[in-house]
């Protein structure tokens, strides 16, 4: 659905050259929720601004549908915009008009008739859940509602994209969940492919499907969400992982521990199996867990677990080896 293949972004400042975008290539499937995470100035909103051309990039090519954008007219690439929606952190609503107002400019402008417009609006009203609130000005709206509003607008004009630069990070946790429950809903009725940019790793395990991590205007690491959370590789991957599954052990209770300390991850059907029971009758050793969560990601359990184990050398030793053998990370912590 979009490839961007070696696209770079550069602008010029007082001080020189700036790089926002470094040569990034990207797949994105038809029909996924596609999140890409990073700190601020890390290149991410520019590289979906990138994808509808918004910011022209200096080279490399952007291809939504099987069109390349960047060899259309302007006139041309206009037109393909309708195909591709998109929301931003700061809503972007005229504050002088209603809802139904907000929502129909983008038809007009699209050049749909007053009647269908009128029609596509109320459609739009019933899916994001604000059919109460037609003839509402934006300062009479929450920020999630503001939000929906905007997400209404996005989807005026049927696209097949749709794009989402931080458009959870001005609200709420609560509001925030509601959106994103939103946009998956978006997603598997209409079949919209939604590309998500977020500086929040909680976003990310939410709803997406693939993710990719951006540094300094690179993509450093990328692929499933599940496999990234399970398994991250790079250090700013592990940090962002690390703000989602907080194991951090108070300091005053691992020096009180006096047996070994580890940390077990479970995957998948892994994580309702009763490996830590079976291997405490086998061996001869006590276990005390002292941290632990279950998360699920695409529906999958991801469970993590820290345990001390304690009992003579050889039988914890043992104990251990049994756990590797069964678990795919098993790590001594001390």
């Amino acid at each position: 659905m979009i490839s961007v293949e070696k696209v770079s972004k550069e602008f010029t400042s007082k001080s020189g050259k700036v790089i926002g975008v470094d040569n990034v290539s990207l797949r994105i499937h038809k029909g996924e929720i596609y999140g890409i995470v990073g700190y601020s100035g890390a290149g991410k909103s520019t590289l979906i601004r990138c994808m509808n051309v918004l910011e022209r990039p200096t080279s490399g090519r952007v291809i939504v549908d099987g069109v390349d954008l960047l060899g259309l007219s302007s006139k041309a690439l206009r037109k393909a915009r309708l195909s591709i929606g998109m929301i931003f952190q700061g809503f972007y609503l005229v504050s002088s008009k209603t809802v139904f107002e907000n929502i129909a400019f983008a038809l007009k402008a699209a050049g749909v008739d007053k009647t269908k417009r009128k029609e596509r609006v109320m459609e739009l009203l019933e899916l994001v859940g604000l059919s109460d609130k037609i003839d509402h000005y934006p300062a009479q709206l929450s920020g999630g509602q503001k939000q929906r509003v905007s997400i209404a607008r996005a989807l005026a004009n049927n696209p097949k994209v749709l794009l989402c630069d931080e458009a959870t990070s001005a609200l709420d946790p609560s509001t925030t969940k509601s959106i994103l429950k939103l946009l998956k809903k978006i997603n598997q009725e209409l079949g919209i492919t939604i590309v998500l940019i977020t500086h929040e790793m909680e976003v990310v395990k939410e709803i997406c499907n693939r993710c990719a991590v951006m540094q300094d205007g690179r993509i450093i690491e990328e692929g499933p969400t599940y496999e990234l959370f399970a398994e991250p590789k790079r250090t700013l991957t592990k940090q962002f992982i690390h703000s989602v599954l907080d194991f951090e052990l108070p300091s005053k209770l691992v020096e009180a521990c006096t047996g070994r300390l580890v940390q077990l991850q479970f995957r998948g059907k892994l994580a309702s199996e009763a490996i830590v029971s079976d291997m405490l009758q086998q061996f001869k050793v006590s276990g005390n867990i002292l941290h632990g969560k279950v998360e699920y990601i695409q529906e999958k359990p991801l469970g993590i677990f820290i345990m001390e184990l304690t009992g003579e050398e050889l039988e914890v030793t043992s104990a251990i080896r049994y756990l590797e053998e069964r678990l795919e990370q098993v790590e001594v912590i001390q």
